[in-house]
Order: structure tokens, then sequence, then C-alpha cells
């Protein structure tokens, strides 16, 4: 009887592809969308830093408030009357708030992806390869600040709370006007999207073990969690939304668009 040994183990290599991508659809299409759309909203976010005209009463523009600049706020822009910062600073109103919404947004998880592939090609779609030779992680600056996403997320609840707070000014002031409707559905837009962040759903009730012990935070968290499942359309839907009405009031309070219920 011939004693037989079991056959040793095949080493099996990865294929070495030479190609960047075997993918034959228009994978590139996806990223260099994101790309226009996303430096669309940073060109439009440098000129609004430069550009003065905020305010025409009762709107004001979205990328300015709240005004807190007692020099360079026009009178009836300030939140509550309330100028904390005195006649020193001569820059744009704009510079004091908007790290607070821009920092929730480039730290936003879907942004991250969307801004790694789209900008740093890390990678640019799946199954293409990126042409970075390493990979560190979050773990080193500036990556590292993504970890602060949950303070951007409850400064920008305050944001949002400030733009509903104008919104409704205007509906009281003036209800048929079309800036009105305008801020309205920019303050949804801008409220929903920020709900419906992840770190909002954790903080709702993520690190409960037992729902049934907290039966008003688990109606929270179904309600985040609905909103959750949509953050993607509602971060392209906020992030054009605010733009749109920011620019609407700019024009209206420059004089180019002027027609009855502005």
């Amino acid at each position: 009887m011939t004693q037989t040994t079991p056959e040793a183990p095949v080493r099996r290599q990865r294929a070495q592809v030479k190609v960047r991508t075997l993918r034959t659809d228009r994978w590139w299409l996806v990223p260099l969308v994101t790309f226009l759309g996303l430096s669309s909203f940073l060109v439009y976010g440098v000129w609004a830093i430069i550009d003065n005209s905020i305010f025409i009463e009762p709107y004001i523009a979205p990328f300015a408030s709240p005004c807190l600049a007692e020099l360079t706020c026009p009178e009836g822009a300030q939140l509550f009357g309330w100028t904390p910062i005195g006649d020193w600073y001569t820059l744009s109103p704009g510079l004091l708030i908007l790290a607070l919404p821009g920092g929730f947004r480039l730290t936003c998880y879907y942004y991250r992806k969307s801004y790694y592939r789209s900008f740093w090609l890390s990678p640019p779609a799946c199954a293409v390869q990126e042409p970075h030779g390493k990979y560190t992680g979050e773990r080193r600056f500036p990556l590292i600040i993504q970890n602060v996403h949950r303070y951007f997320f409850y400064a920008a609840i305050v944001i949002g709370l400030i733009l509903a707070y104008d919104a409704v000014l205007a509906l009281i002031h003036k209800p048929l006007g079309l800036g009105t409707w305008i801020l309205l559905v920019n303050a949804v837009l801008i409220n929903a999207y920020t709900l419906s962040c992840h770190s909002c759903r954790h903080i709702t009730a993520g690190r409960l073990n037992h729902f049934s012990r907290h039966p008003v935070r688990y109606r929270a968290w179904t309600f985040v969690s609905k909103l959750n499942a949509r953050h993607q359309p509602l971060a392209w839907a906020s992030m054009f939304s605010v733009m749109g009405a920011d620019l609407y009031v700019r024009l209206v309070a420059k004089g180019i668009i002027n027609f009855p219920y502005a």
C-alpha cells in the first residue's frame, strides 16, 4: 500500500494589474461632478466674504448671519440688536461665523468621502487605484482635526436656529416676499441636514443598550435615523440652498433684483 502525502499549499499572489482600473464605465464622472460642485461652493464662499451687500430689510444674507460686528453690520441686521464685536473690526462680518458651519461641513462624514475622492483621489472611485503610495488615516495633522466634528455639530445647531429665526422674521414682516420663502426653504434644509448628521444620531441614543428604558430618546433616534438615511441628498440640497438664498439677498440688496414682492 502506497502512502500519499498531502500536497504543499500553493502560494497565490495578487493579480498584477498594470492599468489603473479594469472598469469600463464612466467611473470618473461622479468625482468630476463632485469636484465641480464643491469648487463652486468654495468660490462662492470667497466672493461672499468679499461682498458687503448682506442686508435689505427684512432679509439678511445667510453667509453673514448672525451679524455680530458693530461697524460692519448694517442697522437692523444685528441679532437681537447685539453687537459684541466693537468698532475695531472692519473686515467682513461673515468671517466671524463662517468657520462654524464651514467646519461642520468640512468634517462631515459624507463630505469627507466626497472631497477625499474628488480632490485627493483617495481613491477616486471603487476598484480604481489611487495615486498615493501610503495611507496614514486620520491620526495625524491636519486630518486629525476631523475628530472634532461633534463640536462643530453643536455650533451648527446654533447657526441653523438663527437662520430659522431670520426666516421667521422675514415671514412676519414680508409674508408675500419671494425672499421670505427662499429663506424659509433654506432654513428647513439647513436644519434637516444638521439633524441628519451621524453625530446627532449617535448623541440621541447611539450608546443606549435598552431602548425600552428611554422611550423619548428612542423616538428621537428613530426620527434622526430617517433623516440620516437621506444625509447625502440633504448635504447637497442644503449646500445649494444656502448659496441660492445668500445670492438672492445680495442681489436684492444691490438692486439687481427689484420687482414686486421681491
